[in-house]
């Protein structure tokens, strides 16, 4: 297959000959003549193959720019679904946040006033324990007050046991 370049001279040769051919046929010479319609057909069949060449030229650029199209919108659909993809990403974490800084707020509510009960629980308990450590003091220094006691009792008694016992044995 000739290159363009080549095409386009042979057709300037062609159209050269059919010019100087219509010179030769004002000769009124037959052989002119066959020679005149002979060229013009070669060269309507070179404009004709010229014609053929840029058609499917034509449509080989069209599919190319088709085929580029499709990549195109393969590659736009591509990223809209990668898209969507990070969307959907983002959507459940900043739901999941909400409902977990929610639950936050609401358990922090009820932590304040639990937070106050345990505090004024914890100023019973002490005032209870400093009671009971009181009253757990009181009764030692009583218990030690009546060992105290029962022994300086049990020591009068005795003396006064062993006084009367003297005393008992001196009347014998």
């Amino acid at each position: 297959m000739a290159t363009p370049k080549q095409m386009w001279e042979q057709q300037q040769l062609q159209v050269q000959r059919v010019k100087n051919s219509g010179i030769i046929s004002y000769n009124g010479s037959p052989v002119a003549d066959d020679k005149e319609e002979e060229m013009s057909r070669s060269a309507l069949a070179l404009f004709r193959a010229k014609e053929e060449e840029i058609e499917k030229k034509k449509s080989e650029v069209k599919d190319k720019v088709q085929a580029q199209l499709g990549r195109v919108e393969e590659a736009t659909k591509r990223l809209s679904e990668i898209q969507d993809e990070l969307e959907a990403l983002t959507d459940p974490m900043r739901k999941e946040l909400a409902i977990i800084r929610k639950r936050i707020d609401v358990i922090h509510k009820e932590l304040k006033p639990l937070g106050l009960s345990c505090q004024r629980k914890e100023k019973e308990y002490k005032e209870a324990l400093e009671a009971l450590n009181e009253k757990s003091r009181e009764k030692s220094q009583l218990v030690s007050k009546l060992m105290e006691l029962v022994g300086e009792s049990e020591r009068m008694r005795m003396k006064k046991l062993e006084e009367l016992n003297k005393h008992f044995e001196t009347l014998r």
